[in-house]
């Protein structure tokens, strides 16, 4: 016959193999839970060697001419590379390079984006913003940028979406020291320019890494620059149609040096992380980029496309 003191160990035992088999479950369910509020996610932090490799993963480099920048300047998919990160050798970054003389001919902008399927959700990118030109003279008007973008159908189209970082180090547009303008959408017409949008500016030097985060849900778009929310938005500019996630740099035709000598600029990009689901902290998403790298997760994409699947757009 077993012993009361046998028997009472027995009893707690079962007792404690109970609870821990729920508390896996309810540890498995919870997984589970955060496995599917998480899997519409688009990452990556360009551990590419060529463009023809982010390309494979959706990635498009603009060529077509047109606004913005200097009318007839070449869109150049040249001036999309991938190097060793200056400051951790074992880190690679995307740099976007483009150049003018001041002539239509000698200028090359630089665009690269990623498929037209995004819409509400956290965006972010780690981002290096330069103040000075790689070499030639200083003070053209030069925007740095982060931002998302849908074709305009027609001229004052009420269903289109556009939200922007956009990074001027020479100032411009009515600033004259170094801007991040936050500019959200409705919607404009290039002749006569006639604009309907919302934006605030962040008056600081910006120069070298900075990160961006966008949170779009509710009708609600907010704006922050390393954590600092400088910048929010309303209904009348929230985004209707799906868009494409973007990056580029190009000049400002109106604030061009009186020079005919070539100068260069160039801004670079970390990483760059989409969740459609969850409205993430600058925290948060930091944390999210150190899991996902610590997981030697170089690139994922789990953001469905739209039914009918839109092509891709890198223009305007």
């Amino acid at each position: 016959m077993m012993s009361s003191s046998a028997l009472s160990h027995l009893f707690i035992g079962t007792i404690a193999l109970i609870a821990s088999s729920t508390s896996q479950a309810t540890s498995d369910l919870t997984n589970a839970t955060i496995s599917n509020n998480n899997s519409k996610v688009m990452f990556d932090d360009f551990s590419y060697k060529t463009l023809a490799d982010a390309q494979k993963n959706g990635w498009v480099p603009r060529t077509q001419v047109g606004h913005p920048g200097i009318k007839n300047a070449t869109w150049w998919a040249e001036g999309i590379s991938f190097h060793p990160d200056q400051a951790n050798a074992n880190n690679t970054v995307m740099r976007l390079t483009s150049k003018t003389d001041g002539s239509a001919e000698n200028t090359r902008h630089t665009q690269i984006c990623h498929q037209r399927k995004y819409l509400a959700g956290t965006y972010a990118a780690r981002v290096y913003f330069n103040d000075q030109p790689d070499f030639g003279p200083d003070g053209d008007g030069i925007v740095e940028t982060f931002y998302t973008i849908s074709p305009l159908e027609a001229p004052m189209d009420k269903n289109y979406s556009e939200m922007d970082f956009e990074y001027l180090a020479n100032g411009g547009w009515g600033e004259q020291e170094h801007v991040l303008f936050s500019t959200s959408w409705e919607t404009f017409q290039l002749e006569p320019w006639t604009k309907i949008n919302a934006f605030d500016t962040y008056v600081k030097s910006l120069q070298g890494w900075n990160t961006l985060v966008l949170q779009v849900f509710d009708d609600t778009i907010k704006y922050y620059i390393n954590g600092h929310l400088f910048s929010e938005h309303g209904s009348d500019v929230y985004p209707e149609v799906a868009m494409s996630v973007n990056f580029n740099l190009w000049f400002i035709p109106e604030q061009i040096v009186a020079s005919t000598e070539m100068r260069q600029y160039h801004q670079e990009v970390d990483w760059v992380y989409f969740n459609a689901d969850e409205n993430l902290s600058h925290k948060a998403v930091i944390n999210e980029v150190a899991r996902l790298r610590a997981s030697n997760v170089k690139q994922q994409d789990t953001v469905p496309h739209r039914q009918p699947k839109l092509a891709s757009y890198c223009g305007l």
